[in-house]
């Protein structure tokens, strides 16, 4: 098993910044890729963006591809979010996820955090 803690949530202003952390514990060499999700209310988990454990490959959806950058501390089994030009639509819950296969799909994941709020202000 993966455990999977995101941290660094909160509220900030349209235009600010903010960086997540997903600090990973347990069998950390049985995933290859780390993806981060958003979930507004009413609205579908939706992917925001994936980096393989080599970081050889990076992906970010379209909505955040210029404001948001992943990256990662192996030595510290911890993938971070820096989330920038922050935008109302933003506002989600943010989740961490980890897998085996390089894939945008939520259910292509099979390690999970609980999640860590984002709430931007207009």
């Amino acid at each position: 098993q993966v455990q999977l803690v995101e941290s660094g949530g909160g509220l900030v202003q349209a235009g600010g910044s903010l960086r997540l952390s997903c600090a990973a514990s347990g069998r950390t060499f049985s995933y290859d890729v780390m993806g981060w999700f958003r979930q507004a209310p009413g609205k579908e988990r939706e992917f925001v963006a994936l980096i393989t454990r080599t970081g050889s490959v990076i992906d970010y959806a379209d909505s955040v591809k210029g404001r948001f950058t992943i990256s990662k501390d192996n030595a510290e089994n911890t993938v971070y979010l820096q989330m920038g030009s922050l935008k109302p639509e933003d506002t989600a819950d943010y989740y961490c996820a980890a897998g085996v296969i390089i894939t945008t799909q939520a259910a292509g994941y099979a390690y999970w955090g609980q999640g860590t709020q984002v709430t931007v202000s207009s």
